[in-house]
């Protein structure tokens, strides 16, 4: 079963539904805005995408500012992942998951990596 990392407000995030749709992809919504991320969970997603917690911050967030975050301030990966877990906001999206691969849907290609 893939799992998509969805914020219904996000016109990536909507596009990459509707790809999994024109392809007859069963598939599970992760509204990762309104349920609580695990530590593990957005660990194993990482190790899927084979990136870093700063890698999927989405920098450019009014958030990110709020905070006055820096990602060269030094944080460990424990720390950008307990970041994340608290401002899920800061989450690039969509995260499409598929078995042990994962990809950011930005651009939306990147879906069609998982399928080969």
């Amino acid at each position: 079963m893939i799992q998509v990392f969805h914020n219904p407000s996000c016109s990536k995030s909507r596009c990459a539904i509707d790809n999994l749709e024109i392809k007859n992809t069963e598939y599970e919504i992760i509204d990762y805005l309104n349920t609580h991320l695990s530590a593990q969970l957005l660990h194993d997603v990482l190790g899927k995408l084979g990136m870093k917690p700063i890698e999927i911050l989405r920098t450019g967030e009014q958030k990110f500012k709020e905070l006055g975050l820096s990602i060269d301030d030094g944080r460990s990966d424990t720390e950008w992942i307990q970041i994340m877990i608290e401002n899920p906001i800061l989450i690039e999206r969509p995260i499409i998951i598929k078995d042990d691969k994962a990809v950011i849907g930005r651009p939306p290609e990147n879906i069609e990596t998982l399928f080969k």
